[in-house]
């Protein structure tokens, strides 16, 4: 697809390449039916002339109500694949909006009987939860698509997903989301050793598991090895369970993204965690503190491998300005950390701290003096996005580290910082003068920059006549 192009425009455009020759033929139908995508409308000027066609006139209702286009191009699709063999074995993937999925649950189900190559399909959310309404296009799927590679499973869905280590069902499957499940531990490891090739879990408010998912025993199967893992909201599991599944080398070896929320994790024991992944590139951790972190008993971070960081770390507001919030001692713990060269490969890192930035440069040294840069622990430039609370914007702030000429490194921020002095100049992002714009909020934590009364109104768009580009007399009404 063309960048800021029409899709539909460009799929119809290929198959109309497909009637040229033979050869151009099958080119076509490998690009066309390998990931198909149900768009409900043009994204150009063709949709305004096809809406108007798709309405059902009369003579006593001149306005009519339109035609569902989304839905007829999944049953135009319905019939070609399963008029047509050797096309259903071509697609891969499936993709259609939300709305359309909901509503054409048969014609999806009818859909999906003849593709047994099929990979991934947007599916509608009853199938998740063993709705009743979704039955029939759950067996379906489960005896047509055997190459799914991705599932999810939500609250009432327990006792499929139990039946999933003995059905045998997706042996290829390897992204795996849960929520609200209410399983014992045992029945969640089964399950998951039962996928050979899964490599990505997603778990999200179980409240039933602990340490004991993590923790070898004779009635269940070892805790598969995963590469990406996401906790949030399982409070019941810590440090010590994490230890107990990462003993193994082929575990540890394996692991490169950890996401963790509201779990038992405490920031403070995070070192227990990255001393047993070598290979960990993604680390996030989002926890709310209510006590102060104590630097001299705590052991310091440490990792080669991180390139990744998201240290989201908030406490409850305090009554009195005066008092600092306890997550700040959090911040400067890391910030001696990185200045060690504890994340000697860190890239990226998130922190909710609008401070974090002053607290990675090192103090400025004295004028004239012939000491050596201090250590900054910093490789290669980092990139730093912080904010204050989690409903703003990222702001971005650029740490160099230090050279033979700027000792100290610097830091490039992408907006002014202090916008408190009108008189002086902004920075080249915002003109040469303040008087050239005038800053406004726009409501999401950003600036917007109005253009001064000294330069030209912009027009309004209700003076001119647009002339479309497209054909009037376009046949058909579903582009």
């Amino acid at each position: 697809m063309r960048d800021g192009g029409c899709m539909l425009c460009d799929m119809r455009h290929l198959a109309q390449c497909a009637l040229v020759s033979r050869r151009f033929l099958i080119a076509t139908q490998t690009v066309l039916y390998h990931n198909v995508r149900i768009d409900p409308v043009h994204y150009c000027e063709r949709e305004v002339d096809l809406a108007a066609k798709r309405k059902r006139k009369s003579f006593f209702e001149r306005n009519g109500e339109p035609v569902d286009a989304p839905k007829q191009r999944v049953e135009q699709f319905a019939r070609t694949v399963r008029d047509n063999q050797s096309l259903a074995i071509q697609v891969e993937y499936l993709k259609m909006p939300y709305m359309t999925r909901e509503t054409c649950i048969p014609d999806l189900a009818r859909t999906i009987s003849v593709l047994p190559n099929l990979k991934y399909v947007d599916l509608p959310e009853g199938i998740y939860s063993d709705d009743r309404a979704c039955l029939s296009l759950k067996q379906e799927l489960e005896a047509r698509c055997p190459d799914l590679r991705k599932m999810k499973y939500l609250h009432g869905a327990e006792r499929s997903f139990a039946l999933l280590a003995q059905s045998r069902s997706w042996q290829n499957l390897e992204d795996l989301e849960l929520s609200h499940l209410e399983v014992e531990p045992a029945v969640l490891v089964t399950v998951l050793a039962s996928f050979p090739v899964l490599h990505e879990v997603r778990l999200e408010d179980m409240s039933l598991l602990d340490d004991a998912v993590f923790r070898p025993a004779a009635s269940m199967p070892p805790f598969p090895p995963i590469t990406k893992l996401s906790l949030l909201n399982v409070p019941g599991i810590t440090a010590s369970g994490f230890e107990a599944w990462l003993s193994p080398p082929d575990a540890r070896e394996v692991l490169t993204h950890l996401t963790l929320s509201g779990t038992g994790v405490v920031p403070s024991e995070l070192h227990r965690i990255l001393a047993m992944t070598p290979h960990l590139r993604s680390l996030r951790i989002n926890e709310s503190v209510h006590r102060a972190l104590t630097p001299s008993t705590t052991p310091p971070l440490s990792s080669r491998s991180l390139e990744t960081l998201h240290f989201e770390i908030e406490s409850p507001s305090t009554s009195s300005s005066d008092l600092q919030p306890s997550s700040e001692s959090y911040y400067q713990y890391l910030a001696s950390c990185i200045l060690a060269g504890g994340f000697p490969a860190l890239i990226s890192l998130y922190a909710l701290s609008t401070s974090f930035a002053g607290l990675l440069l090192p103090p400025p040294a004295a004028p004239f003096a012939n000491s050596q840069p201090a250590p900054s622990g910093l490789r290669q430039a980092l990139m730093l996005y912080t904010k204050s609370i989690p409903e703003h914007d990222w702001y971005l702030t650029v740490i160099s580290p230090p050279t033979s000429t700027n000792r100290r490194g610097s830091a490039s921020a992408t907006r002014p910082i202090s916008l408190y002095n009108g008189s002086t100049q902004l920075g080249p992002q915002w003109g040469e003068k303040a008087r050239d714009s005038v800053i406004v909020g726009n409501g999401f934590g950003g600036f917007l920059a109005v253009p001064s009364e000294g330069g030209p109104r912009p027009t309004s768009s209700g003076g001119h006549k647009h002339k479309h580009s497209w054909s009037k007399n376009s046949r058909g009404w579903m582009g």
